[in-house]
């Protein structure tokens, strides 16, 4: 039997001006032979791997489900993960050997290294390649962007900042090497720019930016050659990946009219981020989704607050700063708001997890083909623990992943186990990671051959 339908490339993009923008996975994209016994959902096609950092620990009794095996019960932190939690496993009893003694700066540069920081207030400063980059160098060659490292604070600290610890081990989450680590983006225009726009300096961008009013007009004419090679369910995919494009854009846009004519901005929150901190990290989260629907990049990092962040969330009720909370001395009136910031930080990443799973990709959603490790690298932030880390995994490896799961360890075991897991069910393979002692096989149900 002869086909003869080319399909078009997963590498497909709209040209504009100062614009490259990527476009979901198609059905236009996969070779007709598919249908005819191939899987779409290929695990080995639809790799994509992410990490969401959550600061100083948590209430760890507030956060940890009552119950093992089967997560039929939420505790009051996780909560808000029900709309989802069939895509989530909770895992307790994790923790980080290295990240002894313990402190903010360990809990943050452990948390995806499980690596042993070098005490050094200085530049020569060292520590290990982090995760995330060991999957970038194998399933980011092929993206525009080999990993996107994301952050919700824009922070320039240098020098020490804990306990004689640079402040580079807090700052940064990914590490490319040992003595390099790799700087986040908190502000949602460059995000979106490095996304979509074809780079140059900061100055090449906002020179861009006045040369054309929206990313999406300057390749309206490519969209409608496109549409023309594309079947009925294809068309209304691109249209709704364009609409998310440009609203993500409009909500950009609001955000820096916003804070145009601010006589003295917040000087630690670069102009056009959004004041709310819940808007400003949907729109982050919401970038994610852009990125990982278009093929853009396969593995992110996102920092949801820095190691003694003392934000405060007046919004949910609690003005207090957070690292003072955390060091809460058992109080339980500074436990209870504690928790709620815990809580806020879960319902966020449901939220973001609810967007993935409404994405339709390849016979199942963008969900269904991602893994999201979501915890950190602190378990009882009031005496700086690293053992009985919060820790939850989500997704489903391309049908792989057994969720709505509780496990618990018996005893303390490596979260270079878990990371270990999640770079092979990647197709990343490595006899080992750090401390790791092996994988956690349970996480996951074999591959079928």
């Amino acid at each position: 039997m002869i086909v003869s339908k080319k399909a078009l490339p997963r590498r497909t993009f709209l040209r504009g001006v100062g614009t490259a923008l990527a476009l979901p996975l198609l059905d236009a994209m996969i070779p007709p032979l598919t249908a005819l016994g191939a899987t779409a959902a290929d695990p080995a096609r639809l790799r994509r791997l992410g990490f969401v950092y959550m600061p100083m620990g948590c209430d760890i009794g507030r956060w940890t489900p009552p119950g093992a095996d089967a997560l039929h019960e939420l505790s009051p932190i996780l909560s808000p993960l029900e709309p989802v939690k069939r895509h989530v496993t909770a895992i307790t009893n994790l923790e980080l050997r290295n990240s002894y003694p313990g402190t903010h700066a360990t809990s943050n540069s452990g948390f995806l290294s499980a690596a042993r920081a070098k005490l050094t207030e200085s530049t020569d400063y060292h520590l290990g390649t982090t995760a995330d980059q060991i999957a970038a160098r194998e399933i980011g060659r092929a993206t525009q962007l080999p990993s996107l490292e994301l952050s919700m604070d824009l922070m320039a600290t240098v020098g020490q900042c804990d306990n004689g610890y640079a402040c580079v081990y807090q700052n940064n989450l990914s590490w490319s090497s040992p003595t390099t680590p790799l700087p986040s983006e908190a502000h949602p225009r460059l995000v979106f720019e490095r996304l979509f726009g074809e780079g140059g300096t900061a100055a090449d961008r906002r020179a861009a930016l006045r040369r054309r009013a929206s990313l999406l007009d300057s390749v309206v004419e490519e969209v409608a050659r496109l549409r023309n090679r594309l079947g009925p369910a294809d068309r209304a995919r691109v249209d709704q990946y364009l609409e998310s494009v440009r609203e993500v854009e409009r909500r950009i846009q609001r955000a820096e009219a916003a804070t145009k004519d601010d006589a003295l901005p917040d000087l630690d929150r670069p102009v056009g981020v959004p004041a709310d901190y819940a808007e400003h990290a949907r729109l982050m989260f919401d970038l994610q989704v852009l990125a990982l629907r278009g093929d853009v990049t396969r593995v992110i990092t996102f920092q949801l607050a820095r190691e003694t962040s003392a934000r405060t969330y007046p919004e949910i009720g609690v003005p207090d700063p957070h690292h003072p909370l955390t060091h809460h001395g058992n109080d339980p009136a500074k436990v209870a708001r504690m928790a709620k910031i815990n809580t806020f930080h879960v319902s966020l990443f449901a939220e973001f997890l609810a967007k993935l799973a409404a994405v339709p990709e390849a016979g199942g959603s963008l969900l269904d083909h991602s893994l999201y490790l979501y915890g950190s690298g602190m378990g009882d932030p009031n005496v700086h623990d690293h053992t009985n880390l919060p820790i939850l995994v989500a997704g489903g490896a391309a049908g792989r992943m057994k969720g709505g799961r509780h496990i618990r360890y018996a005893e303390p075991t490596p979260l270079a186990n878990l990371h270990l897991t999640l770079l092979d069910k990647v197709g990343v393979r490595l006899d080992s990671f750090a401390d790791s002692r092996g994988q956690l096989d349970e996480l996951f149900e074999p591959l079928s051959m």
